[in-house]
């Protein structure tokens, strides 16, 4: 028996937070495919556009306020994201990658927004198609730009190495690089928005239990833990949220890289 299932009575027994935060209800009645996620991926869209707009519209030459602060971002995507992957074609993505680092980085945020708290990268959905968006993008580009044959020849055979290892490299790399990648792109994302929703709902729900629902002299001091502890994961998953959002638009920079430039 759990110690939380100690500290109440056995007709009110505390229950943990699970799988039910994620299925959420149609917004409008028999529009099934609307719920809250899809209306927050609307809104995180409508949010880069009109922070891109309002901030590159009309750029002035010494930037403030919105431009200001887009110019941070942007330096930060160049010089973290795209250069180190993509060299002298980093300009040409920056538009791409930028997006992708902002969407997903609001993505993220909307989980600890008070009133809206839900990370739309909990819903595996969000992350395959933009992850999937990336690798049809990594495909076309590698075979425009080394041929049908070069890029894969460049990618499951390369160069340099003694001819009997291709035999067992040939297909790791072939499933790594076509395979393993996409779904990984997309797995770790949702993997910590997901697990991040269920830890910040749980120390939230383990506060609100002991302190205001069932408040007992042996539950208190567990309550102020779920409070403290709600409080410390919030912070925690805020850093989370920023480097999820910088891995991803790291490794699209990177397959995209690999894609213009094949690997010697």
């Amino acid at each position: 028996m759990s110690t939380l299932t100690l500290l109440t009575a056995p007709e009110d027994k505390f229950t943990p937070p699970g799988l039910e935060l994620f299925d959420l209800p149609p917004i409008i009645a028999g529009v099934t495919w609307f719920t809250k996620p899809v209306l927050l991926a609307v809104l995180s869209s409508l949010i880069v556009i009109a922070f891109c707009w309002a901030a590159f519209a009309k750029p002035k030459l010494v930037p403030r306020g919105v431009q200001n602060v887009a110019e941070i971002g942007y330096t930060f995507v160049r010089d973290q994201v795209a250069r180190p992957f993509l060299g002298k074609d980093a300009d040409r993505w920056m538009g791409l990658l930028l997006s992708i680092f902002f969407m997903v980085w609001i993505w993220n945020l909307m989980g600890v927004i008070p009133v809206v708290q839900f990370p739309v990268a909990s819903h595996i959905a969000f992350p395959i198609v933009l992850a999937l968006s990336i690798y049809v993008l990594k495909i076309y580009l590698g075979i425009k730009h080394q041929g049908p044959i070069g890029y894969f020849k460049n990618m499951m055979f390369p160069p340099g190495l003694p001819k009997p290892i291709y035999v067992l490299l040939a297909p790791i790399e072939f499933l790594s690089n076509l395979i393993i990648a996409p779904f990984t792109h997309a797995v770790r994302l949702f993997a910590n928005m997901f697990a991040g929703h269920i830890i910040l709902a749980f120390f939230s729900l383990v506060g609100f239990w002991f302190l205001f629902e069932k408040l007992t002299p042996l539950g208190a001091p567990l309550g102020v833990v779920g409070v403290v502890m709600t409080i410390a994961m919030t912070g925690f998953e805020m850093f989370i949220q920023f480097l999820q959002a910088f891995l991803f638009a790291m490794l699209a920079a990177m397959y995209i890289g690999n894609s213009l430039h094949a690997e010697h």
